[in-house]
């Protein structure tokens, strides 16, 4: 039991949570839940080239938070290392947002959505979870490197 519980630290949960998250939130909010789905997968105005790259963007969204949902589960090797690459895996996807926006003619909503988009702190509502999600993984990190680094001397 003890193991347990020291495998599942507090910078494992941190991160795990952010998998499940990174996991099931592009599927959710682009494609399951109407009042955002309606701006992505099933926006008419998008042709099918866009709607291919926003599927292609669940699908790694999923593929990435099982990756390290994955990589946090397992018990044998070295865990300390697969917690920080699971960190890093997971930040791919909400780190590209920021320099997405630096490509022409890219935008975090589309015009016809200005008086539905949410902004929080100034920020579009995914780019506010995107640097949550980064603040958290962060933290979760260093939480991780300064407990190894405590028992190691």
């Amino acid at each position: 039991m003890a193991t347990s519980r020291r495998h599942w630290s507090l910078p494992r949960v941190l991160i795990g949570l952010m998998a499940a998250e990174t996991a099931v939130g592009a599927l959710l909010f682009d494609l399951v839940l109407h009042d955002t789905a309606h701006e992505h997968m099933f926006n008419p105005a998008w042709p099918p080239h866009a709607k291919f790259h926003d599927a292609q963007y669940i699908v790694t969204s999923l593929a990435f938070g099982l990756l390290a949902l994955a990589l946090l589960a397992r018990r044998r090797g070295d865990t300390h290392s697969r917690l920080l690459w699971s960190a890093g895996i997971l930040a791919v996807p909400w780190a590209s947002m920021f320099p997405a926006l630096l490509f022409p003619g890219t935008a975090t909503y589309d015009p016809e959505f200005e008086q539905e988009t949410q902004f929080v702190l100034g920020l579009h509502g995914q780019l506010f979870m995107a640097v949550v999600t980064l603040v958290i993984l962060a933290v979760a990190a260093a939480l991780a490197v300064s407990r190894r680094s405590q028992v190691a001397s």
